[in-house]
This record gives structure tokens, sequence and C-alpha cells, in this order.
């Protein structure tokens, strides 16, 4: 039986728009990859689909005063419609909120249950008496009990990092009713993901040195922690229903019915023949490309559900044989964030710009084993100096050639075959590194084919040849052609429009033509070619700085909605205790480079040591404040001015014109204290 191959690509959440990120974490090297082995002829299936449950669903949906299924609906369509515009060739795409995938879950959850894998718990979790329901944990804010983060999750502390329970969090109100909810005990099912820390240790090993070191090395540390049996349910009417009597309420945690949307969308897809890309079998590889933040979902948690669930030999699920994970794609060096306006939006920017030239610049910028970095110009860069200089040259050169002095049509000529054999030869190095899902060396090196057929045109000098021997022009030409024709084929999983556009200028019906035959001479004498056009316009200086501008201003106006406001509103003692203020003295000075008004400052707040960068050069010399006793905000969460990390901030008298003077204490040796 011929080695088949089940490609899955991670889900993304129904909850906005995809962006620039996702595509380089998952969407463009997973669909490179499917490409090429379709170019190769052998079995392959392309799954995908939106993860449409959870808790930051129903919080949009409260917030727009709209349901969970008129946001999940608005950004599957979304979303489907940018992965086609981008060429994204999926068989299948899917979507968890379907009455099948809700069956499929609960018959997995039901089959670990039998096969004694879910246990439960009755454990305190948060209740709004108000609302009269229980609270997840994205719906009750508190004050963090690790770092006194006023806005702290129920789930995790955003500024310290710290995970949390619910019940950990101080003063903790709810996101329902702002009440100040209580704790009452609830009943939750748990997965024994314990049980299975031998198998898991045993699976992850059989694959090191195979699979990218990060991926391992991530696995490695959740085993080494030692496993945790795992919630499975949660209080909440937005999702897939707990399918027990004495569980009204209760619905799977998305953590665990997300994956199981792989299996979903493929019995959609294939009813009578999904088991095909599923059960065990030696001849099925399948590979999950997703980002790094999903590594354990795809090697401990969902293979672990797997193992339980093939324990009764019922039915035997194939685990996972390959996770490329990628790293995370940068904007213009800093970090993605839709929150701050700092993003790129596929729908958006597809309406201005060619799929291909996105999907080139991200390929070769893939976050394989470090973070990288998209940015406007680098852009232009790859369209003007490759896309356009090298490909779309060595297209336009070759046909505008053939069609001035052969009229248009393919010389009746032999072709280099030497040539044409070094160009396969080159394929089947480009080959083994999409085999290794090494995409972005796959990329470099299809493009120096290309800077080959150029040096190849250059070298050969047809318009010299034309004048004084035309036999050997004509072979010469036969021979580009027959390149170009095969640089179609292999630029096909990076370029899909544009490989389509070339096949339309040469006049060859698409799928004609294979990975390995496309280094052979393929083409007809005096076949007639299509229209020739420009394959890549280039982009101008002009239209960068617009979406460079384009850019801060949806930055600008992020940070505007999201600052806070400052008014004349009483606030409460409480409110006010939030705030610690403290003496500190200044130990240390200096101007800060390229700044009129920033001086940093080394302080002492007790036995603690801290740096604050202030606003106060324009008041006050490094000399003058250096053994001042000055008073802080010793609680302020950590920012960076010009690149340097300040830990706290200091009080000053201010006018509309500046600093007028420091908030000081009149006991200039004491630092550390509280100043109430």
């Amino acid at each position: 039986m011929p080695k088949r191959t089940l490609v899955t690509a991670a889900l993304p959440y129904a909850n906005g728009p995809i962006h620039i990120g996702h595509l380089a974490g998952v969407y463009v090297p997973a669909d490179m990859y499917v490409r090429y082995k379709r170019l190769k002829g052998e079995e392959i299936l392309f799954i995908c689909g939106s993860d449409e449950h959870g808790v930051p669903i129903t919080i949009s949906a409260d917030k727009e005063k709209v349901t969970p299924k008129a946001i999940v609906d608005r950004y599957h369509e979304l979303n489907k419609k940018s992965f086609e515009r981008l060429g994204i060739s999926f068989d299948y795409y899917g979507r968890t909120s379907s009455e099948e995938h809700r069956k499929v879950s609960q018959e997995f959850f039901l089959h670990l249950l039998e096969n004694g894998f879910i246990d439960t718990k009755e454990e305190p979790q948060l209740y709004d008496e108000e609302a009269k329901m229980f609270l997840p944990d994205r719906y009750v804010e508190g004050t963090c009990p690790v770092c006194s983060n006023p806005d702290a999750r129920g789930d995790q502390c955003d500024n310290c990092g710290t995970y949390l329970n619910q019940t950990e969090l101080i003063n903790p109100r709810s996101k329902v009713s702002g009440s100040k909810p209580v704790v009452r005990p609830t009943k939750h099912w748990y997965f024994k993901l314990s049980a299975f820390q031998k198998d898991l240790e045993n699976f992850i090993e059989s694959y090191a040195g195979k699979w990218r070191d990060t991926v391992v090395q991530q696995a490695r540390s959740w085993l080494k922690s030692g496993l945790q049996d795992r919630p499975i349910t949660r209080d909440l009417d937005w999702g897939v229903p707990v399918p027990l009597e004495g569980a009204a309420g209760k619905v799977l945690y998305v953590w665990f019915d997300a994956p199981i949307g792989y299996v979903t969308a493929t019995k959609e897809h294939l009813p009578d023949n999904w088991q095909y890309w599923w059960a065990e079998d030696k001849d099925l590889e399948w590979l999950c490309f997703l980002g790094k933040d999903n590594i354990v979902f795809h090697t401990i948690m969902f293979p672990a559900m797997q193992m339980g669930y093939n324990k009764d030999g019922s039915f035997t699920y194939r685990l996972t044989t390959n996770v490329p994970a990628n790293e995370f794609m940068n904007l213009e060096g800093r970090k993605l964030s839709k929150s701050r306006g700092w993003t790129i939006e596929p729908h958006e920017i597809l309406d201005r710009y060619d799929a291909d030239i996105i999907r080139y610049t991200i390929a070769c910028n893939l976050p394989e084993s470090k973070d990288s970095d998209f940015s406007w110009k680098d852009l232009q860069a790859h369209t003007n100096n490759e896309l356009a200089d090298i490909l779309g040259n060595y297209a336009n050169r070759t046909l505008t050639f053939v069609k001035n002095n052969f009229d248009g049509k393919v010389p009746d000529a032999a072709s280099d075959e030497q040539y044409l054999n070094s160009i396969g030869e080159a394929a089947k190095e480009i080959g083994s590194l999409y085999e290794k899902c090494r995409l972005r060396e796959a990329t470099a090196a299809t493009f120096d084919i290309i800077r080959s057929a150029n040096k190849y045109f250059n070298d050969h000098e047809p318009w010299k040849l034309i004048k004084s021997n035309r036999d050997d022009a004509a072979k010469v030409l036969r021979t580009c052609l027959e390149v170009l024709r095969a640089v179609s084929t292999y630029i096909a999983p990076i370029l899909p429009n544009t490989s389509d556009r070339i096949n339309g200028m040469l006049s060859i019906p698409a799928g004609k033509i294979t990975w390995d035959n496309a280094h052979l001479a393929l083409l007809t004498g005096h076949a007639p070619l299509g229209e020739i056009k420009v394959l890549f316009p280039k982009l101008e200086n002009e239209q960068i700085e617009a979406e460079l501008t384009r850019m801060q201003e949806m930055a600008t106006k992020a940070e505007q909605q999201t600052a806070p406001v400052v008014s004349n509103a009483k606030i409460t003692i409480d409110d006010f205790k939030k705030i610690k203020l403290k003496t500190a003295k200044v130990l240390e000075a200096e101007a800060v480079p390229k700044s009129k008004k920033l001086l940093k400052l080394q302080v002492a707040v007790g036995d603690e040591r801290r740096q604050i960068v202030a606003g106060i050069a324009e008041k006050y010399t490094p000399e003058s404040i250096v053994g001042k006793t000055i008073v802080i905000v010793a609680n302020l969460e950590s920012a960076k001015l010009m690149g340097i990390e300040s830990q706290g901030m200091l009080l000053a008298v201010n006018d509309d014109k500046g600093v007028v003077s420091l908030i000081t204490s009149e006991k200039e040796s004491s630092d550390g204290l509280e100043v109430r």
C-alpha cells in the first residue's frame, strides 16, 4: 500500500480575523508542504477548520450584545475567505460548532469515561449570586496574590505571568454583574493525564532527533514536571454539553474538544472513509502544523486522549508522526498585538496586494528555528529584487524574445538535456528539504534555480546568436522555455497563482506536470504561446510609506481607546490603598542619550535597589539629584522608555510647562518608608 499523509493545520480561533503571524506560524508552511506532496503525486489530505468554543468568544458576544454563534459565524466566514484568497488549499475547512462535532466529541468523552480515564472532583468555584451562575476563569478579575496587579484574570495574571486558580484572587469581582462572587462547591470532570506519563515519555523519545528540537524540549519539560490530571469541563452555556445526567450547565473545555475537530472535519468530508485517514497504520503519516504555543496540546494532551481511547482496542487512532511547530513572527520589530493595533490582517491587505507576494515574503522569513520579523520594506525588497527582477525578468525576457523572433511559438529544436538534467537534480535536493519541513531553505533553493536560468540566458547571448546561428538560438530559447515551464512547477508550492499565470503564458493545461518530470523536455515545437503579461509590478516607496503610516495610525488609535480616562471622579479609600508610595534615595543619576527630558536613576528602596527613568532632565541635572530622598510609586508595572526599563515612577509637582519640583522627604537619610 502506498504511503499517504494526513496534514492538519491548527484550528484558528473564531474570535477575530487571522493575522500575518498565523500565516507564518501555521498556514503558509502547511500549504507549501501539501502542494509539494500533491505535485509528487502522493495521496494526501489537508484538514483545518474554525475553533469556535471557549470563554473569549462568549465575552466578545457579551460586549457586542449578540449571541456567541453570531461571533463565530462572522469570523468563520471571514477567515475561510481569507484562506481562499491566499491560496491555502484545504481539502476541507470545518467548524467545531457543528452538530457532527458535538456528537464526535461527546463520543470521545464517553469512551474515555468507560475506559476509566475520566474522574470527577468537587472543588470550590466562584459563584455570582446576582447573575445566578458559576463563573468561568475569565469571567473573574481581582488582585493577583503574587504581584498585586488589581486586574489579574481568574486563570492567569498578565502582569507577572503567574498561573492562578480563580479562588486565589484577592477581592475578586464578577465581569458579569460587577459584584463580589462567593465560593461554592461544584463538580467537574477530570482527564487522568497522569496515567499516561510513561507512555508519553516513550512516545516523545521515539521522535527525539527526528522532530524539531524545540518541540521535543517543550514536551520533555512538561513530562519532567510530572503530569497532573486536568479538568475537561467548565460551567458555561456555549460549547459541547457534557453528555451525562447531573451535568446541566457543564460543557467540555475547549482544549479538550478543539483537537477532536480534526477528526470531525475528516468525518464530515469523508463520512464513509474517515477511518482510512485516522486508523493506526504504518503507511499513514500525520503532520500537525502549528505555532509553538500549541505544542503541548499536540504532543501531550491529544496523544494522551488518543491513547486512552485506544486502550480497549475498538478503534486505534494514529498518533501524530511529526509536529513541525514554528516560532513566532513579529511585525516591524515588535510583537504582534491586536489590542495595541499592531497587526496586519489578510482580509484587509489582500485588497491592495497580490497574495503571492505576501506568501513569498513569509516563506523567505519562516520562523522555523527562532522568531522572525515581517516588515513592509522587506516585502518591497523581496517583491522588487527577487520576484520582479529575477523571476519576472526571466519569464518576460524569454517569452518576449520568442515572440519577437519565433512568431510567438515554441522553437522546434532540441533542448539542452544536460542543463535540464541539472535542474532536475536541484529539484531533488529541494524535494528533500520539503520532506524535512525545511521550507525556508526550500524557498531559497528554488530561487537559486531561477538565478541559474537567468545566468544560462545571459551566458548564451541569444540576442547575438539569432544573428549568427538561428538554429543555436532556437535551441537556447527552447531550453529557456522548458526551464520556465519547470520553474512554474517548482514555485507552485510557494507562488501558486504565479505558477498558473506562467502556465497560461506557456499554454500548458493545469495538472499536466509533476515534480519528478518537470525537468524533462515536454513542450511541443511550433505550439503557440499565450499572452505575455508582467508578473510582478514593482512596489513604489510611496506605497510602503502609506502602509507604515496606516499601521502607526492604527496603533495610536488603539492606544487612545485603551488609555485610562482622567477625570475628577472621586475614588474610595480602597482604591487609594492599591497605590504603594515609598521613599527612595537616589544613589546614581545619568542623562539618557538622545533625550532632552529623561534621566536614568539608581535608587535605594530599603534593602532593594531599583532603576527608574524620569522626565526631569529639563529641571534637574544628574549631579543635583544624587543624594535626594524622593517619593516613588513602588507597585507600578515596569515599563520601557527609549528602550530602558523603569521599575517605578517618582512623584513631582507639574504645571503646564513641565516639572516644577520633586516631592521629597524631609528626612533625607530614610528610604523604603511608606508614604500614607
